[in-house]
């Protein structure tokens, strides 16, 4: 199973501890798009994105590659279309106005994605793309920088001032021009159980093996304690136009 794929292990799991996006985001994304856009989705997961487009209006088909996850989607957001699909090998009979990708892009084949991508846009058609990470401000809680330790290896979170945007690779493409760029930075705030929930959801986490998982989240668990922890998320919204 690759790592794109672990994520249908327990799809409960993801859907109930997964955050959505932030308002201000979803928000800023519906300016760009066309009124009653229709919006072809790329890896919908249990639907976080879904709701919030179809809210403001929108009407989507999204592609998801884990059968479980898209069970719950269609739960989640009936009013959408949800195919369960390796969105690589699918073809549409149609165009659409908008493809967007929410925290989804980056298991794409970069050698083809932005032309898989163009060939499901009419031309003039929006590419957006929200790249989400974890990062720690200045501010940020020092415990994402104490629990490196618990790991054995690796590094803290990067500062948001480090993370780059994708206008460059986006208009080396050739395909598309950058209409805007925009970053959002949020935070959420985790029990213990609550943290180690949503690990239990990230690719990384869920490939280790299980003794070495339990483990690790044991050492976590007893570092956060009765406390809470404040995770900073930078959501970097990509929008871009088909040529």
């Amino acid at each position: 199973m690759s790592l794109r794929e672990t994520f249908d292990r327990d799809a409960e799991l993801y859907d109930r501890a997964r955050p959505s996006y932030p308002d201000e985001l979803m928000d800023e994304l519906d300016r760009l798009l066309p009124d009653h856009a229709s919006i072809l989705e790329v890896g919908c997961g249990t639907g976080q994105a879904t709701r919030a487009l179809v809210a403001r209006g929108h009407s989507l088909t999204c592609v998801e590659l884990g059968a479980s996850l898209a069970k719950i989607a269609r739960r989640n957001v009936p009013q959408a279309e949800i195919v369960n699909s390796d969105f690589e090998t699918w073809a549409a009979a149609t165009c659409f106005d908008a493809v967007v990708f929410f925290t989804s892009f980056h298991w794409l084949d970069p050698a083809t994605r932005y032309a898989k991508v163009a060939a499901h846009l009419r031309r003039g058609g929006l590419l957006a793309v929200v790249a989400t990470q974890h990062v720690l401000p200045a501010d940020g809680d020092r415990f994402f920088v104490e629990v490196q330790a618990d790991y054995g290896e690796g590094d803290p979170p990067p500062p948001p001032e480090d993370v780059h945007d994708l206008r460059e690779e986006i208009d080396a493409s050739g395909l598309f021009e950058t209409v805007t760029t925009s970053r959002f930075l949020w935070e959420v705030d985790y029990t213990a159980s609550t943290y180690l929930d949503v690990l239990r959801t990230y690719s990384g986490h869920i490939a280790l093996p299980d003794a070495k998982r339990e483990e690790l989240f044991s050492r976590i668990r007893r570092r956060i304690g009765a406390r809470t922890v404040r995770k900073t998320y930078l959501s970097q919204l990509n929008v871009a136009r088909r040529l």
